[in-house]
């Protein structure tokens, strides 16, 4: 259960937000079906620039699937569809003749579970800048040092960079997979629960890093730990499963992440961000 005393110090660690609010990505009236089945249904929500949106809710309740949905990653799933809208710097995304691979390249992606490729730690990060058809080795060694010191990993592998990414550790293999996401210069950064396969001591290193990358991205994360939501976002968006028969996610409130754990306007976040249910 985390206690309002506890949520109230991890906000307060949290360092200082940027005030303001650039609107980065919209979402209006969103609704994601698996065929017949509507996994999430009319989600509205703001995604502000260079600031952590953190979203939370039970098991089931379409997180994940919304996340993906940001740089329509559910494309890839068979029988998936679309309804509504997502806007990146107020362009639509879900409309005919878009540049899917150009979306992807601006909103990457760290997936739950660490997955550099069967490849040299450099040939992990170097991969993206490759298929975008950068090949100078002088351009290539600055892409990858520039993306490990991001990641917060070239102190620990810059001497070691011909070895296998699957040699590394769990945490180092996720901040391998930051670095390997932003080599590509993204805009955005959706990581879905980033350290939930992580010992703790890992977990905090990457919550430090994304602390420090808000600086330059925007990032979105699904996350089960309320602490965690405390203490890295600057945004919270509540989610939960609608009382009608379908049973589809959607977002039930949205704000500011001291707002949302210290004075939820609705008793259902009340009740999930403090232990009574979920």
């Amino acid at each position: 259960m985390l206690m309002t005393s506890q949520v109230s110090f991890l906000i307060n660690k949290k360092h200082e937000k940027n005030d303001e609010k650039t609107l980065k990505m919209k979402i209006e009236n969103l609704s994601v079906y698996y065929r017949n089945f509507r996994a999430i249904e009319m989600v509205n929500l703001p995604i502000y620039a260079q600031s952590i949106t953190a979203i939370i809710g039970p098991s089931g309740c379409g997180k994940s699937t919304l996340l993906r949905a940001l740089n329509r990653m559910n494309d890839l799933v068979p029988g998936a569809r679309t309804e509504g809208q997502v806007f990146l710097d107020g362009m639509p995304i879900y409309v005919p003749n878009v540049d899917v691979v150009e979306i992807r390249r601006r909103i990457g992606m760290v997936f739950q579970r660490p997955n550099p490729f069967p490849k040299s730690i450099y040939d992990n990060v170097a991969y993206g800048p490759r298929l975008l058809g950068i090949h100078s080795r002088a351009k290539l060694d600055e892409i990858v040092e520039r993306s490990l010191l991001a990641a917060a990993l070239w102190d620990e592998v810059n001497d070691k960079l011909d070895q296998s990414g699957l040699s590394l550790s769990g945490g180092q293999q996720q901040r391998l997979c930051i670095a390997r996401a932003i080599a590509i210069q993204p805009e955005v950064i959706l990581m879905d629960e980033p350290a939930s396969a992580l010992d703790p001591i890992a977990t905090l290193k990457i919550e430090e890093l994304m602390g420090a990358l808000k600086k330059a991205y925007t990032i979105v994360i699904v996350t089960h730990n309320m602490q965690q939501a405390a203490r890295v976002s600057d945004y919270t968006a509540m989610m939960m499963l609608s009382d009608q028969a379908e049973r589809s996610g959607t977002v039930i409130e949205f704000g500011e992440t001291e707002q949302i754990f210290l004075n939820p306007k609705d008793k259902r976040t009340e009740d999930y961000v403090t232990g009574r249910f979920g």
